[in-house]
């Protein structure tokens, strides 16, 4: 999956945390949320007030949730493995791992393989 398209699917999906989503959907919003976080930065900067900062981290809540527990249905677990994060340290590098490591080859519990 390349940028443009990952950026759409997950926007199309804002709400959505039904299947899979395969590691190069999960990281391209990454980096587009990224980039989005460092203009809206430099804008505050500009303006003196962290307004679009906060837009833009609002508007990103839910699709950066809804595909981080797409990703890990890609490793057949349950969204809720997201809480693990709040476990210091062990917590984020394990969910780290998860993110980086590839899915589930072939069909699992939560639908078919993204990559076919």
């Amino acid at each position: 999956m390349d940028f443009m398209t990952a950026v759409r699917y997950n926007f199309q999906n804002y709400f959505n945390i039904e299947g899979r989503a395969q590691r190069s959907q999960y990281w391209w919003f990454t980096l587009f949320m990224f980039l989005v976080y460092i203009g809206a930065g430099v804008l505050d900067v500009l303006v003196g007030f962290p307004i679009f900062y906060m837009i833009a981290a609002l508007g990103f809540l839910a699709p950066s949730i809804c595909v981080a527990i797409r990703r890990m249905h890609d490793h057949d677990k349950s969204g809720w493995w997201l809480l693990i994060g709040f476990v210091p340290v062990v917590g984020f590098l394990y969910l780290l791992y998860l993110f980086v490591i590839p899915g589930t080859a072939g069909d699992n519990n939560f639908g078919p393989d993204p990559l076919g």
